[in-house]
């Protein structure tokens, strides 16, 4: 059974930063493709950023240059920094799973992962 679990949200001020983790069990952790996930209030969840097995990478427009998203299989996890947090950042963000690697020249969307986390809240105060 794959459990995708997430940790490290929490509350911030704006201009801080905070590291998120995720950690996918089930099968061999280098054969998933990660991604993050966001869902603000009274929003739909929205794609913030992608890694492929090979650890290449995909932004949101909205995240390109503040976010950073990495990889250690060794420890299989995943990681999401965020830097130069705002307010609109502020969201329950999802880790997601995905047993087919992704393919970056497009938009992604919820359907290209398998498996989610349940969550963690980000809250950035201005």
């Amino acid at each position: 059974q794959v459990q995708v679990v997430e940790s490290g949200g929490g509350l911030v001020q704006a201009g801080g930063s905070l590291r998120l983790s995720c950690t996918a069990s089930g099968r061999t952790f280098s054969s998933y493709a990660m991604g993050w996930f966001r869902q603000a209030p009274g929003k739909e969840r929205e794609f913030a950023v992608a890694i492929r097995r090979s650890g290449i990478t995909k932004y949101a427009n909205s995240v390109r240059g503040r976010f950073t998203i990495s990889r250690d299989n060794t420890k299989n996890t995943v990681y999401l920094h965020m830097n130069s947090l705002k307010p609109e950042d502020t969201a329950v963000y999802y880790c997601a799973a995905g047993l087919n690697d992704i393919d970056l020249m497009r938009d992604l969307t919820e359907r290209d992962y398998n498996y989610w986390g349940q969550g963690t809240q980000v809250t950035v105060s201005s």
